[in-house]
C-alpha cells in the first residue's frame, strides 16, 4: 500500500474511533452522583421551578438552590442588582422562604429531577445554620448542603465567618454534627491565603468545597453621588471573577484532599474545562443564567463533545494541568 493509502487508512480509523468513543462525564463529590459536572450556582437560578419553561432540568448535573435559612427573610430593599462592565453586582439580602416552606413547597418538585439538589444554607450565628439544618434533615431528596459561610456573625461583632480561620472552623464542624447529608462549604474570596481557609474548613470536618463566592465591590451614580446599590456594597461575579477565582481553586486543590467544585465567572465550555483541569470534580454557572439560562446545558454538551474528540473520560481531565517543573508556587504554598 502507498504512503497516501496508509495515511488515509489510518484517518479513516481514527475517524471511526472517534465516533464510537463515548466518554463518561459523570462525576462524584463526597459520595454523591452527579450525571455530569454542570451544577447551576445558588441564588441565579431560584429554586429550579421559575426556570423549567425554559430549558430541560433533566440535563443538568445539579441545582443549587437559593441560600435558605431557619426563618423566611425578605432580603434588602432595592436597587439591589446593578449591571458592571464585565459582570453584576448583586446585594439581595438573601431573600428566601425558609426551611419549612421549602420542604414543603419547593422540594417536592425538585425531587421529580434527575438533577441532583443541593441546599445552600446560610446563618448569621453558628445556632442558626445548625437550626436550619436540623429542619432541612426531614427532606428526602436532598443531595448534599452548600453552607454559605460568607455571613456575618453577629454574636462576634459582625466578622465573616468565612474571614476567619476561627470561625469557619466553628461553624462547620457544629454544621457537620447536625447535618444528615454530605456537607460542602462555599468559601469566601475575599481573604488573604484561601488554601488557609481550604484547609480550616477540611480540618473540621467539611466533605467538599464550593469556591468562589462573590468579591465585595460597589458602584457609585456620579450624577446623584449615591451608591448604585441601597446596601452599599454587593457582591460582584460573572467574567470578571474568572482568573482570580481560577487561581483559587488551583490553589485549593493543592491544599485539600476533599473535592471541590469551581465557581465564579463560567459561561462557556472552555471556562468549565479550566476549572475542572485546575483540579475541579464539579463547576457551578452563576451569573450566566441571568442572561442566558441555557447556559449551563449548552456547557454540558459541549464538556461530552470536548472528551469525545480527546478520547478522554472526565476523570481524564480533573487537575490534569501541566504545570512546568521550573514554576514558581502559588504564593500560598510560598
Amino acid at each position: 500500500m502507498s504512503g497516501k493509502g496508509k495515511s488515509t487508512a489510518a484517518g479513516v480509523a481514527e475517524k471511526t474511533s472517534k465516533a464510537g468513543f463515548e466518554p463518561i462525564i459523570a462525576t462524584e463529590v463526597a459520595g454523591v452522583r452527579f450525571q455530569n459536572p454542570v451544577l447551576t450556582a445558588s441564588g441565579t437560578f431560584g429554586y429550579g421551578k421559575e426556570i423549567a419553561h425554559l430549558i430541560d432540568l433533566n440535563q443538568l448535573g445539579g441545582i443549587c438552590v437559593k441560600g435558605i435559612s431557619a426563618e423566611p427573610m425578605e432580603g434588602n430593599a432595592p436597587p439591589r442588582i446593578y449591571e458592571t462592565d464585565s459582570g453584576m453586582l448583586n446585594a439581595i439580602g438573601l431573600q428566601n422562604v425558609g426551611a419549612k416552606r421549602f420542604l414543603a413547597e419547593k422540594l417536592p418538585f425538585l425531587r421529580t429531577l434527575r438533577a441532583r439538589t443541593v441546599v445552600n444554607v446560610f446563618g448569621y450565628s453558628t445556632e442558626d445554620y445548625v437550626r436550619c439544618i436540623e429542619t432541612l434533615n426531614a427532606g428526602e431528596g436532598i443531595a448534599a448542603y452548600e453552607l454559605n459561610i460568607s455571613c456575618p456573625n453577629t454574636r462576634c461583632g459582625g466578622m465573616v465567618y468565612g474571614s476567619d480561620p476561627k470561625l469557619t472552623e466553628e461553624v462547620v464542624a457544629a454544621s457537620k454534627r447536625a447535618a444528615r447529608f454530605p456537607l460542602f462549604v462555599k468559601l469566601s474570596p475575599n481573604v488573604t491565603d484561601i488554601a488557609v481557609f481550604a484547609r480550616a474548613a477540611e480540618n473540621a470536618g467539611a466533605d467538599a468545597l464550593s469556591l468562589v463566592n462573590t468579591f465585595v465591590g460597589m458602584a457609585i451614580d456620579i450624577e446623584t453621588r449615591t451608591p448604585r446599590l441601597s446596601n452599599v456594597t454587593g457582591g460582584l461575579s460573572g467574567p470578571s471573577i474568572k482568573p482570580v477565582a481560577l487561581r483559587m481553586v488551583f490553589q485549593a486543590a493543592r491544599a485539600v484532599r476533599i473535592p471541590i467544585i469551581g465557581i465564579g465567572g463560567i459561561a462557556s465550555t472552555e471556562d468549565a474545562l479550566e476549572f475542572l483541569i485546575a483540579g475541579a470534580r464539579a463547576v457551578q454557572v452563576g451569573t450566566a443564567n441571568f442572561y442566558d439560562p441555557g447556559t449551563a446545558v449548552r456547557i454540558v454538551r459541549g464538556i461530552g463533545e470536548y472528551c469525545r474528540q480527546k478520547q478522554l473520560h472526565l476523570s481524564d481531565l480533573i487537575g490534569s494541568l501541566k504545570v512546568p517543573e521550573n514554576a514558581p508556587p502559588p504564593p500560598s504554598e510560598g
